[in-house]
């Protein structure tokens, strides 16, 4: 009885090691999918177990301009003192200042997130005595605010650059969707559509029979780069002008079929 218990270990080893195995690149198929996959099978059973070097593997992408109606706005203030008191309270009156001139402007408590809050020493080093010093400390505020009306953000800066002062540090301005399912499920359907149309032309060309649709997965990405903005407080010119222009939103699918 023990020796038909090892046999029966081993062979599933073997089975396992066997599946494990294999590659297969072509034309819009992905170089590195997973190597086994637990998906229907054509032979009837509702699950089984493959690997690449079994069925047609192709990759379908769609693609979905879309206008922002989103802002996100990285503003904020720095400021430098000889003591971190000092520093703080200067950061914390310039702080209420843009603060004030948000809300102001309709930016909505939810939607203003700190982003980054830090207090640093200022140093200088001494060349003739061959040693740092601290001069100074700094404290940096940073907050991202969710700007909902596109056409106000250019105001917006304008607005805090003055609340702010000297102290203002505008870092970067990205742009995004409230609610993007629609362009999602449109970009979704433009995937699945290639990835079948490139799975017709490479059997077509291969001389092969599609079989059962074996395995799909999705993979999605949007393109969104948060720019930076240089404002120099006093300075800028007013109004700013902010241009949102378009994102674009992608899909990917992976789907394997059957061949024969």
């Amino acid at each position: 009885m023990k020796k038909v218990w090892l046999s029966l270990s081993g062979l599933m080893l073997v089975v396992v090691l066997i599946g494990a195995g294999g590659c297969v690149i072509g034309e819009g198929a992905q170089v590195s999918p997973p190597s086994i996959s637990m998906t229907a099978s054509e032979s009837g059973e509702p699950f089984g177990i493959y690997s690449q070097q079994v069925g047609l593997w192709v990759t379908g992408e769609g693609t979905v301009m879309a206008t922002p109606d989103i802002v996100l706005l990285s503003l904020g203030i720095e400021a430098e003192a000889s003591t971190v008191a000092q520093a703080q309270q200067d950061a914390a009156e310039a702080m209420d200042g843009v603060m004030k001139a948000l809300e102001s402007d309709g930016v909505a408590d939810k939607d203003i997130q700190t982003q980054r809050f830090s207090i640093y020493p200022v140093r200088k080093w001494i060349e003739d005595e061959q040693r740092e010093i601290i001069i100074g400390y700094r404290v940096t505020n940073i907050v991202v605010a969710k700007i909902r009306q596109v056409d106000k953000a250019g105001t917006i800066i304008d607005d805090v650059a003055e609340a702010g002062g000297d102290l203002t540090r505008i870092d970067s301005i990205g742009f995004t969707i409230d609610d993007p399912t629609s362009y999602y499920n449109e970009a979704r359907s433009k995937a699945v559509a290639d990835a079948i149309a490139k799975a017709k032309q490479m059997a077509d060309l291969a001389d092969i029979k599609l079989g059962k649709l074996l395995y799909i997965s999705e993979g999605t990405s949007s393109v969104s780069p948060m720019r930076d903005l240089l404002v120099k407080a006093g300075a800028a010119p007013s109004p700013t002008s902010i241009s949102a222009g378009e994102l674009e939103i992608q899909v990917t699918v992976q789907m394997v079929y059957g061949i024969r």
